[in-house]
């Protein structure tokens, strides 16, 4: 008769056992992700966890921001007394699609040995693919915790209409941070995202969690393979070129010629982004796109921009920077069509090897 109520009993105290844990985990909230096994039995990755074929890639995208830093090089070692630290946030053309670690315009830098301020010139990949000042800001405010003496923001036009911002998962998915950000730095938020959606007791569980427990597991087990390959993204034989023919379209989102209208811009981002450097010198960078020669390229320079609204653009990215004495770098022209890849932003890596040329001079001057 024991025996047969043994089983039950195993299985009643298993259910509260259960119980308790996920009450003691909603009321301890814990902040997941610190935990890593990145930077010690794992090298830390050049880059920001993100991915779309995790079995080939080794990597996947998640939205906990503790747990994507703690799995970076940049959480690795302490910064040391000789290292002048630069940070460069951005889009997927920073991340680096289709480019291996050192192939980046970080990975660039680091291999060009720059001295500055008397110390070596380090520099740490924070991009993150899907183009948002919004998500930018949001990152960067992770990445100032490492204590950088310079920051590259590298952006383009793309980044700045409002209905961009909390479109990328990432920023749409970590509300409760872009709040305390909007609340500290003055980042304007959307009508919609005012409220920021209040996660219940339930939500707190670790079956509420179960998601986001499951991503924090595959992404250190995803760092075995990552140690062993450095394969971080899926590198294809070939791949589709960046289009150059268009047809006379000339609007860019919902703009039409002659002007963009600022109010739909996220122009507050940047200044947001700025008052969250601090008195870190920062560069703000027009990154180079592409500019075709073929079909209708007299109407726009490429699949994102027509001639009209880049143009107004630049003139309005420029006047900004000057009213704000931001350090501004404009070098939307300076890459060759031939060393763009499967986008009008993605560069080759000849082509990121010449964008860190031209960046090298302003990294050096800005420590003066």
């Amino acid at each position: 008769m024991n025996q047969e109520i043994k089983p039950l009993n195993i299985l009643i105290k298993g259910l509260l056992l259960f119980i308790i844990l996920n009450l003691v985990f909603a009321a301890w909230q814990p902040k997941l992700g610190q935990f890593s096994l990145y930077n010690t039995f794992f090298p830390g990755r050049e880059r920001l966890p993100f991915g779309e074929n995790p079995a080939q890639a080794y990597n996947l995208s998640l939205f906990n921001l503790n747990a994507m830093f703690a799995s970076h090089v940049i959480a690795g070692k302490e910064k040391a007394d000789d290292e002048y630290r630069v940070i460069v946030i951005g889009d997927s053309s920073v991340w680096g699609t289709l480019l291996k670690p050192e192939e980046t315009l970080s990975g660039q830098l680091n291999s060009a040995t720059l001295s500055a301020c008397g110390k070596k010139v380090r520099t740490f990949n924070l991009g993150y693919p899907t183009i948002s000042l919004t998500k930018d800001v949001m990152l960067l405010s992770y990445g100032m915790e490492y204590n950088p003496d310079l920051i590259i923001w590298m952006t383009t036009l793309e980044a700045f209409p409002t209905e961009k911002q909390t479109a990328s998962p990432l920023a749409a998915n970590n509300e409760e941070t872009l709040h305390r950000l909007a609340g500290r730095f003055g980042l304007e938020m959307e009508a919609h995202d005012s409220n920021p959606v209040q996660k219940s007791f339930w939500g707190n569980t670790i079956v509420g969690n179960r998601r986001a427990l499951a991503d924090l597991i595959r992404l250190q087990l995803y760092g075995v393979m990552w140690a062993a390959t450095g394969i971080d993204q899926v590198y294809p034989h070939d791949y589709v070129r960046a289009q150059t023919d268009f047809g006379d379209d000339e609007s860019f989102h919902d703009f039409l010629p002659p002007t963009l209208n600022e109010n739909l811009l996220a122009l507050n981002a940047l200044e947001a982004g700025a008052r969250v450097a601090g008195k870190t010198p920062m560069l703000i960078v027009n990154e180079p796109i592409l500019i075709s020669t073929g079909t209708n390229s007299d109407l726009r320079y490429n699949f994102f921009y027509p001639r009209w609204a880049y143009e107004e653009y630049r003139g309005m990215l420029s006047a900004l920077s000057e009213r704000n004495n931001w350090n501004y770098v404009d070098l939307w022209n300076v890459i060759p069509a031939d060393e763009f890849t499967n986008s009008a932003i993605h560069l080759t890596p000849e082509g990121e090897a010449l964008l860190a040329d031209q960046l090298s001079p302003y990294i050096l001057a800005a420590c003066k």
